[in-house]
């Protein structure tokens, strides 16, 4: 008997003492450190400020842009002329699904400037078959699709760089289409031409009557 209780006794002194174990790491320290928040003030730099400058010369990650092109659009004070990478087909297809997701509720997907968001009221841009916009160089769609123009906001945080340029590709290759000569259009894809115009000049189909 006597044993026994001081086996319990010995077990109530083993939890009490892990229990005071585990009071004593509950401490605030950790969550009371000494620190600055941003923006607030401190007694300890001379300047008055917590938050300290960065390092001269720093530069963030993924923001080196030390290709001018690539990243500016620009060939010194003038917009490009060529594209910094070849476009390839992937580039276009690329180019291709930005649009219509960036570009396409105002634009529309043509580049006729007939959007949804146009249709609705919203101002229309000018259409990309215009003979000023055609004669643009391609550095300009790029700027205006980084900088912003007019009543169109900037992309540059939405879209990353090599997407705005496959964006100006795919806008050059509409362009093109708007005024290619059918003797361009491959012979294989002349017949998608026709089933377009016949499709195009059916008289629509009668609505079904709601009752």
């Amino acid at each position: 008997m006597a044993k026994q209780f001081r086996h319990v006794r010995l077990g109530r002194l083993l939890g009490a003492s892990a229990l005071l174990l585990a009071l004593a790491a509950c401490r605030q320290d950790m969550h009371d450190q000494p620190k600055y928040r941003g923006l607030r003030g401190s007694d300890f730099f001379a300047d008055g400020q917590g938050a300290r400058p960065l390092v001269a010369n720093t530069v963030a990650r993924g923001h080196l842009n030390d290709d001018a092109l690539l990243a500016t659009g620009k060939e010194g004070q003038n917009d490009a002329t060529e594209f910094p990478f070849p476009v390839t087909e992937q580039v276009m297809a690329r180019g291709h699904e930005r649009f219509d997701i960036y570009c396409s509720p105002c634009h529309g997907r043509t580049g006729e400037g007939n959007g949804m968001v146009v249709r609705r009221g919203f101002r229309r841009p000018p259409s990309y078959a215009e003979d000023r916009l055609r004669d643009a160089p391609i550095g300009h769609f790029y700027d205006v699709i980084t900088n912003g123009f007019g009543a169109m906001p900037d992309y540059q945080t939405q879209i990353p760089v090599n997407d705005r340029w496959a964006i100006v590709a795919y806008v050059k290759a509409l362009q093109l289409s708007l005024y290619a000569p059918l003797e361009d259009v491959p012979a294989a894809d002349r017949s998608k031409l026709d089933q377009n115009r016949t499709t195009a000049a059916a008289p629509p189909a009668a609505e079904t009557e709601r009752r």
